[in-house]
């Protein structure tokens, strides 16, 4: 059994979310570095030293020239070959919503024939507005991120979650088992009358990995759900089990992603 497994969380200019990540992953069992990409750029070799990278969400460059993408050219420009080399060892990698998009944008996911090549797209919502609510989630899969895990509600909060793709990688994506995670209705969604696919995504796709399962990105947000007190619904719920003399829950839904990594090295 190794150490705990280390977590390098990304920070770039405009991302908000780095901080809220290290939390979940070290409430999971991890040791976690919010690194900045000036600092990663300066010293590519820190990715050596890591087993999970992540790519936090937020606003990278204000999404000025679309979401993720100034992020990914910066990737791609000055670590392609680093990032390409840690996503083909034996480690796990993650992208939420903005990061989910860059990860796009670069061409990790869902790198179809082993290439860092975009894709598919995460495009403007079908309402064209910024959307904040939460969603109702089905996984699949073979990756180690969901093992275990079959429905769920998280928040998202995008302007650009809309995934999109032609027909035949719509087709390689579905075919290959690379859908991770699907809106579908469930609790959230009738409790507050929402449609279950918040943004128009093919599919109803809100989430894919790599071939291999280990490189996850996702529109919906784990980090934001690993504390019971931030869920929608945690007033009703602490009163239902305070009147029913019940145990109050000690983690949100969320945490079992972060938990599924640690798992993963032990």
């Amino acid at each position: 059994m190794m150490a705990a497994p280390r977590v390098m969380v990304l920070k770039e200019h405009g991302t908000n979310c780095e901080v809220e990540v290290k939390f979940a992953f070290e409430k999971a069992g991890a040791r976690a570095d919010v690194v900045h990409m000036e600092d990663l750029i300066a010293s590519p070799r820190l990715l050596g030293e890591y087993q999970v990278l992540v790519f936090p969400g937020g606003f990278s460059y204000g999404d000025d020239t679309g979401a993720g993408l100034a992020w990914a050219n910066r990737m791609r420009n000055h670590l392609g070959g680093e990032i390409m080399e840690f996503a083909t060892g034996d480690r796990l990698a993650l992208g939420v919503c903005n990061g989910f998009q860059a990860m796009v944008a670069l061409g990790l996911l869902p790198l179809l024939g082993g290439k860092m090549t975009p894709r598919v797209a995460l495009s403007p919502n079908e309402n064209a507005r910024y959307t904040d609510r939460w969603v109702d989630l089905e996984f699949f899969g073979k990756s180690p991120w969901v093992a275990g895990l079959r429905g769920m509600s998280l928040p998202i909060a995008h302007g650009e979650g809309r995934f999109q793709a032609s027909e035949a990688d719509l087709a390689e994506v579905e075919n290959g088992g690379l859908v991770a995670a699907r809106y579908v209705r469930g609790q959230v969604c009738e409790s507050q009358d929402l449609p279950a696919n918040p943004n128009g995504a093919m599919n109803s796709i809100a989430g894919i990995t790599d071939p291999s399962g280990r490189i996850l990105g996702m529109m919906p947000h784990p980090e934001r759900a690993v504390d019971p007190t931030q869920l929608p619904d945690w007033p009703l719920t602490r009163e239902k089990l305070r009147r029913a003399g019940g145990d109050l829950p000690e983690e949100g839904p969320g945490l079992a992603l972060f938990r599924n990594a640690v798992a993963y090295f032990k």
